[in-house]
């Protein structure tokens, strides 16, 4: 259904519902935005306490009172039109002939793509963390809301070429294990948070952003290039 949307049909559904949220912050006083960013926040703190009773007890708290909070938004109730609507048409096309264009006789594709599953998948709530055996490598590419991240590279072989982690999360902490002989490039943004970078300590990040590189990085392999971002939460990257 979302497959067939044009691009500019998506851009202008996410410019609506930008206004929406922004008409909500202004216009309504945060509306039940407020109440989700403090449910989320008694969501997780439950979650990473869920051993205890109060822990079971605030995670399922914080967790209706995420999902009324969510369903009360302007901008979801707005997107939940969009997706009835869109249901509505794409069931009304699935109706009407498939037509196929046809391909000019000149084009010849010969590639052969593989898919390949990536052994890190984007995640909401929880934490992640690489196999504690030997795995093959896969650059990593995701983004999360709550939990933390660990990535041990020592359990992998590394291409001869630049592997890369790229990681964009809410809340949570970013672990990071790199053995001695491979050269890295490390750039981290945060808004709240610390930073542990081979030895050098960065307190109190402020919505600030950095950047690091071993010096034989630009001309050596195997490398691996870094790329984190943070709203808050702590970034550890040392050697093993």
């Amino acid at each position: 259904m979302f497959r067939r949307l044009k691009t500019d049909t998506l851009n202008w559904i996410l410019i609506v519902g930008v206004i929406l949220l922004i008409v909500e912050i202004f216009f309504n006083f945060g509306g039940a935005i407020i109440p989700a960013i403090f449910s989320s926040i008694m969501a997780y703190v439950g979650w990473k306490n869920f051993s205890k009773l109060w822990g079971k007890i605030l995670l399922g708290i914080g967790l209706v009172i995420l999902v009324f909070s969510i369903l009360n938004l302007l901008v979801v109730r707005f997107l939940i039109i969009v997706v009835i609507v869109l249901f509505i048409m794409d069931y009304v096309d699935s109706k009407k002939k498939d037509l196929k264009p046809d391909l000019p006789s000149n084009v010849i594709n010969n590639d052969r793509l593989i898919k390949v599953n990536p052994f890190f998948q984007n995640k909401l709530y929880g934490d992640q963390n690489t196999e504690d055996t030997v795995y093959q490598w896969r650059d990593v590419n995701i983004h999360g809301a709550f939990g933390d991240r660990m990535i041990d590279l020592s359990n992998t072989v590394l291409p001869n070429d630049t592997a890369v982690i790229s990681i964009r999360h809410v809340m949570g902490n970013i672990e990071i294990y790199v053995p001695y002989d491979v050269e890295v490039s490390i750039h981290h943004s945060s808004v709240f948070g610390r930073a542990y970078i081979f030895g050098d300590y960065q307190e109190d990040l402020l919505n600030k952003s950095l950047l690091y590189q071993t010096e034989n990085y630009d001309t050596t392999y195997p490398r691996v290039k870094i790329i984190t971002s943070l709203f808050s939460g702590d970034i550890e990257v040392k050697r093993i």
